[in-house]
């Protein structure tokens, strides 16, 4: 139906008409988030065309009445066929097969910023599945803040992957109480929505200190529906998180000034970074998470640690132990493994933590595993059955690793890990995606409706058709390059005999 300026004039004087909604999500329609369809929203709707207001598949979603990826005449001309009793096809809405997170920034204002905070309502509805809890209602809802995160993820997604700040201490869906958690949108796990739940539940398996656990969720932002996340714990310094001493920002005292640090080898240049070149020439970036705002003696003593780490890690002499004063050889070869189980090359480019307790002769212990967006599947058009720092994309950097890796003591310490992993936890895990498969299967075909971009449909046959044949055709790659233990003094006989005979 077209309508002329005169009808749709018209219609502006019956604000008594309206189209409410009959469940938690606004109407198709509803485009000022007050949960029905009014005069306003054509009003809106005119306005926005006037404006030229362009179509975004997050924040101008629901200005697109009819789905044809414009904000136009058509959208105007189909909530006017509302107000006039014709009933439009409903918004997409969740499966109902996960927990649903019920969210409303104050003034239903956009989330459209990393940096600042929105004050926001919350609550859970657990939609009567067992093992998880409800936290909340419509009627009595909690309190938060919530912002953006992410880099290449919220820059390059219209469904974006959110910080979450709660006013108070929380348990979300059997995790430990916390303040502090982010939501991931995985708008590019194409592969079965395995690449991060994969490599953290493997962490965990093989014995990392902690690494995030995170659960699906189906997400009502305003009233309207943004797909399946993943609640996760955010990176943070606490008892059930990285369980080190909390450094105060700008501390001076210098016995006070050894810990605890929370570092991240960064693939981004910011100006918080701490920046030395690494022994292979590279700028190597470290971004201190904790503590944030460093003071100069706190700047001075964690550059000379890392530096002097750098340089004992790029000593001629490969049977030398002085790099192992500085990082934790245990908990480097168990990082080190997951990563190369993930086939992830961003592995010591970026998202790569790191941590140390207060003391003097406390070591940089490596975890927990973060952001393995780009796993189980390299980046190249071709598979190469290649360690993961032999083959690196030219926009990053590998930190660190394909020098320690020349380190006989690391090669024995990884192959004792690898061990651990392939006799114990690798028997185990397809029964494991089977099961994560099935949980999700649902609420990834409603996520597609919502995001057809993304590919999250079909979850069951993406994971046993890419991610779980790139995931074992990784490990029978690397379990012909593993499969025998080498100590160190295997190692050191070997290099006694090349001695020999040069």
């Amino acid at each position: 139906m077209h309508y002329n300026s005169g009808l749709v004039t018209a219609l502006f004087v019956l604000a008594c008409m309206t189209v409410q909604s009959k469940s938690g999500l606004r109407p198709r329609g509803d485009v000022n988030c007050d949960w029905e369809v009014t005069v306003a929203d054509v009003n809106i709707l005119i306005d926005a065309i006037m404006t030229g207001t362009r179509y975004h598949s997050l924040y101008t979603y629901a200005l697109d009445l009819n789905g044809d990826k414009e904000i136009n005449i058509a959208d105007i001309n189909m909530a006017v066929d509302a107000l006039l009793g014709e009933e439009l096809p409903p918004m997409p809405s969740y499966s109902g097969t996960l927990p649903v997170l019920f969210i409303n920034t104050e003034g239903h204002r956009d989330i459209d910023s990393k940096e600042d905070y929105l004050n926001a309502s919350w609550w859970l509805d657990n939609m009567g599945i067992e093992g998880y809890g409800s936290i909340g209602s419509a009627s009595e809802p909690q309190r938060m803040e919530i912002k953006g995160r992410g880099h290449y993820s919220w820059n390059h997604y219209d469904k974006k992957p959110l910080r979450l700040k709660l006013l108070a201490k929380q348990e979300m869906l059997g995790m430990p109480a916390n303040r502090h958690w982010a939501l991931l949108a995985n708008a590019g796990s194409w592969k079965g929505q395995i690449e991060n739940t994969l490599s953290y539940e493997i962490g965990r398996r093989m014995g990392m200190a902690w690494n995030p656990h995170m659960e699906p969720v189906e997400v009502v932002l305003n009233g309207q529906y943004i797909g399946m996340y993943f609640l996760v714990e955010k990176i943070t310094v606490d008892d059930d998180r990285v369980n080190i001493i909390e450094q105060h920002d700008n501390e001076v005292n210098p016995r006070k000034v050894t810990g605890g640090w929370l570092l991240e080898i960064n693939n981004y240049d910011e100006p918080s970074n701490i920046t030395f070149t690494e022994g292979n020439g590279n700028i190597f970036w470290v971004m201190p998470h904790s503590p944030k705002n460093l003071s100069d003696v706190q700047r001075e003593y964690i550059t000379d640690f890392l530096k002097n780490a750098d340089a004992a890690i790029y000593s001629n002499d490969k049977y030398s132990t002085l790099w192992e004063q500085y990082i934790d050889i245990e908990s480097l070869a168990t990082y080190y493994v997951v990563q190369e189980i993930a086939d992830n090359p961003e592995a010591f480019s970026g998202s790569c933590y790191m941590y140390k307790q207060r003391g003097d002769s406390t070591k940089l212990l490596f975890g927990p595993i973060w952001d393995c967006d780009h796993s189980y599947y390299r980046q190249s058009s071709e598979y190469q059955d290649e360690f993961i720092y032999e083959d690196v994309p030219s926009n990053w950097y590998c930190r660190w690793i394909a020098e320690i890796a020349k380190f006989p003591r690391f090669q024995s310490c990884v192959r004792e890990k690898w061990l651990l992993f392939y006799e114990q936890i690798y028997p185990q895990i397809d029964n494991y995606l089977d099961n994560f498969a099935a949980k999700i299967e649902q609420a990834g075909n409603a996520d597609y409706v919502r995001w057809p971009q993304y590919n999250n449909n079909n979850i069951t046959y993406r994971l046993n058709h890419y991610g779980r044949q790139y995931f074992h055709k990784k490990v029978v790659w690397l379990q012909s390059q593993w499969s025998t233990r080498l100590s160190y003094n295997d190692a050191s006989e070997s290099k006694q005999k090349k001695d020999k005979r040069l």
